[in-house]
């Protein structure tokens, strides 16, 4: 699976996001990742697992402790993909200016 693939795919899922917003906040472990979500530790270990394949964690080492760690390199890839459509948006919104200018100049006369 490409790496955009995987991405996505771990960002599907809103535990996951839950817990990548959680990390934008600084390192936390696994135990503190869990209290927010009414789930065992393996089940988050897993959610964990699927955000280090996509690259989106890493999990560092400090004494007994393996602090989870942002890693926001693959969300620039994410942001790079989407900005590919941007024009389009553009388009979208310099659509609708049109049209909102259009009915604003009917309902004033």
């Amino acid at each position: 699976m490409d790496s955009l693939s995987l991405i996505f795919a771990a960002l599907a899922d809103p535990t996951r996001r839950a817990i990548l917003a959680r990390l934008a906040e600084g390192s936390a472990t696994v135990k503190e990742l869990s209290e927010p979500f009414e789930m065992s530790g393996p089940a988050i270990s897993k959610h964990l697992r699927v955000l280090e394949r996509a690259g989106l964690i890493t999990r560092g080492r400090e004494a007994q402790w393996r602090p989870c760690l942002l890693s926001a390199g693959p969300l620039q890839e994410v942001s790079a993909w989407a900005d590919n459509f941007r024009h389009f948006w553009d388009a979208s919104y310099t659509r609708l200016d049109a049209l909102l200018e259009e009915l604003k100049e009917q309902t004033d006369d």
